[in-house]
């Protein structure tokens, strides 16, 4: 098993890597954690697989459970999933120092860890991550959060859990298409923060595909390691934090101009990293041979197509949403070489819509390096 520490003060917690490491529950949460009542709340898709098991974990660590599911899919980030949410942990008497967790993906984690941060104004929060998106991302560093319409994660707020419990064997269930998902995060940490990342990632992929234990262990933990220190710098996105959201900006634009119904998260996450990439290349700011290397790590998980006829209009209109704009800005984070990046807020709006406008008629990874300035 792995350890890596979120450094936050008396906020830190600890995030615990492995396989088969559910056998542990019982004795490291008893250990973190006072046994109380707990709200287990998971989706349709993995409670049916893992919930058992968990519930059963923490009976034996002491805690008393109850569950609430919810349906799988981006469509359970609202408020009136968290009103439903609200209501499962009144009637289980959840009081603040009891402990809410969630078991499943981002989407579970997210509405789960609102919940936890606004009921009663705060109570005990624990992951247990299940895809791979959410164990190298959106587990960790505590942002919480529910959609609205007009946009992506615009209700939320920051709240760390107590710990993170990421169980690889998980990952054995998680259909291909999710775990391709998850493998543009990965490649966001190589990009933003560890060349040496990214390239274990490019020699191994065959391994990373097949899952091998050791290399998944090592590849998890070191996202999840750079995570933290980004997290335990910059816990509320003043400054540094920023960087992580390489690849967002357009990323979360798809997302809502598509009612959160086209794109698994990492899919438009890797479309948006990919133009990015592009916008660098045009700024004169990223070399072609790093631009080529990336698009090229990019293309092995592949680009999803658009849904047809989406127009530009309605993602730029999403974009000009975004929760990260400052002074009516657009902040675009940029790669400047592999390993580094830096955020950008003086964009030419026809520079953005040139290459939208690729991607949005069907250009692959490669479609947009050769595009023309």
């Amino acid at each position: 098993m792995r350890l890596v520490e979120v450094a936050l003060a008396e906020r830190s917690y600890p995030i615990y890597i492995g396989q088969n490491i559910w056998r542990e529950i019982p004795r490291l949460w008893a250990e973190r954690l006072k046994p109380g009542k707990v709200l287990l709340v998971s989706d349709e898709t993995v409670f049916p697989l893992y919930g058992r098991r968990m519930v059963d974990s923490l009976q034996q660590a002491g805690f008393a459970v109850k569950s609430a599911v919810v349906p799988a899919g981006e469509g359970s980030k609202t408020l009136a999933k968290a009103d439903q949410l609200y209501s499962a942990a009144i009637l289980a008497g959840l009081e603040r120092r009891d402990l809410l967790v969630a078991l499943g993906g981002g989407v579970v984690g997210d509405l789960a860890g609102f919940v936890a941060a606004t009921y009663l104004r705060g109570v005990n929060f624990a992951q247990v991550p299940t895809t791979l998106l959410a164990q190298v991302d959106s587990s960790v560093g505590g942002k919480t959060a529910v959609n609205h319409s007009l946009g992506k994660n615009l209700i939320g707020a920051f709240y760390q859990p107590k710990l993170v419990w990421v169980e690889l064997d998980t990952l054995v269930t998680l259909p291909q298409r999710e775990y391709l998902a998850g493998a543009a995060e990965v490649i966001k940490y190589g990009v933003i923060l560890s060349e040496a990342l990214l390239n274990l990632l490019a020699a191994r992929w065959q391994d990373f595909l097949a899952k091998e234990p050791e290399l998944l262990t090592a590849v998890v933990g070191d996202c999840c390691a750079l995570k933290a220190a980004v997290v335990a710098a910059d816990e509320r996105e003043a400054g540094l934090r920023a960087i992580l959201n390489f690849g967002h900006t357009l990323g979360h634009a798809l997302e809502a101009a598509t009612a959160y119904g086209h794109y698994l998260h990492g899919e438009a996450v890797l479309a948006g990293m990919a133009m990015a990439v592009k916008l660098a290349l045009g700024k004169g700011i990223l070399s072609s041979e790093d631009s080529a290397r990336l698009l090229e790590v990019f293309g092995r998980v592949g680009l999803v197509a658009p849904p047809p006829a989406l127009p530009a209009a309605d993602v730029l209109a999403a974009l000009n949403r975004d929760k990260k704009r400052e002074a009516g800005k657009t902040v675009f984070i940029l790669p400047e070489a592999i390993g580094r990046v830096r955020a950008f807020d003086d964009l030419a709006a026809e520079a953005v819509r040139q290459v939208l406008d690729c991607y949005l008629s069907g250009g692959t990874a490669g479609d947009l390096l050769r595009l023309t300035d």
